[in-house]
């Protein structure tokens, strides 16, 4: 009897040592399946930044190829153009034509000048300058009939409609002979230039048997032009374009004689290339 008390004590023990050895043994087991869990989460997640960071060095070397070669090429150009100076946009202009520039700009008005801000600011006035001296003087006209102005090397000259025009006619005067001779020598000195006119009225109502109204007028104005220059001036056609404006596009308000004779006119828009544009310096 004794013997059987011990027996069932130590049975009873080691039941129990077992039950607590596997407790812990379930509870190591889900640990390390956490732990190995996480660890897969890590590597997937380093694999994923190392992906990105390979992508970024990629990318990180090719703009700095890029940033060599632009280097490279800069430095080609700048040896190669020794003597030029830069503008906005990267256009190039000599230091003859800078020379010229400052010639220029020494007889313009000084009050304009002290509205230029950039480089481009002050070949625009000296282009300006010289292109209504040039007209001016080869036509007799008064500058204030004659308006020039330049942006972004296009050329834009405005001619006041008593130049060309009859009120309410499309026949050009004869008085406008030298002032279209002088463009159109501007115009066929150059191959690649094109050239705009656009017809501008005001906004009194016309109509005749000929004219319906100031679009057509404004149309007619501006093809006649073009035919003058074409058969008179052998100025290529392929080179022009003709627009009419109606009185849609007045320069100031049409609330007396004065601004109506304003706002009638004919825009003559010169797109040349830069050889040609800083050529008119």
């Amino acid at each position: 009897m004794k013997k059987t008390i011990i027996l069932t004590g130590i049975l009873s023990a080691a039941l129990t040592v077992s039950c607590v050895s596997k407790k812990k043994y379930t509870a190591l087991e889900s640990n390390l399946f956490q732990t190995q869990t996480e660890l897969a989460m890590t590597n997937q997640e380093k694999a994923e930044l190392e992906e990105k960071m390979s992508i970024i060095e990629a990318r990180v070397a090719e703009y700095n190829a890029r940033i060599n070669s632009l280097k490279d090429t800069n430095d080609h150009l700048s040896l190669q153009n020794d003597g030029m100076l830069t503008l906005e946009g990267a256009t190039l202009m000599s230091k003859n034509n800078k020379e010229k520039m400052k010639a220029t700009l020494a007889k313009v008005d000084p009050a304009k000048l002290a509205e230029a801000r950039t480089m481009e600011d002050s070949v625009n006035l000296a282009v300006e300058y010289n292109l209504t001296q040039n007209i001016s003087d080869t036509t007799g006209e008064d500058s204030d009939d004659i308006k020039i102005s330049i942006e972004n090397t296009v050329v834009m000259i405005s001619v006041s409609d008593k130049l060309l025009f009859n009120t309410g006619s499309y026949r050009i005067n004869s008085k406008a002979d030298p002032l279209l001779k002088k463009l159109a020598e501007l115009i066929n000195a150059e191959p690649s230039l094109e050239i705009m006119v656009e017809g501008h009225t005001d906004p009194r109502t016309i109509s005749t048997g000929v004219i319906q109204d100031n679009w057509d007028l404004s149309v007619k104005r501006a093809t006649s032009i073009i035919r003058k220059l074409q058969n008179d001036y052998n100025v290529a056609p392929e080179k022009m374009i003709a627009a009419g404006r109606s009185s849609y596009m007045p320069l100031v308000e049409n609330d007396s004689p004065e601004n109506m004779a304003i706002n009638r006119r004919t825009r003559i828009v010169l797109i040349p290339d830069l050889d040609m544009f800083f050529a008119m310096l």
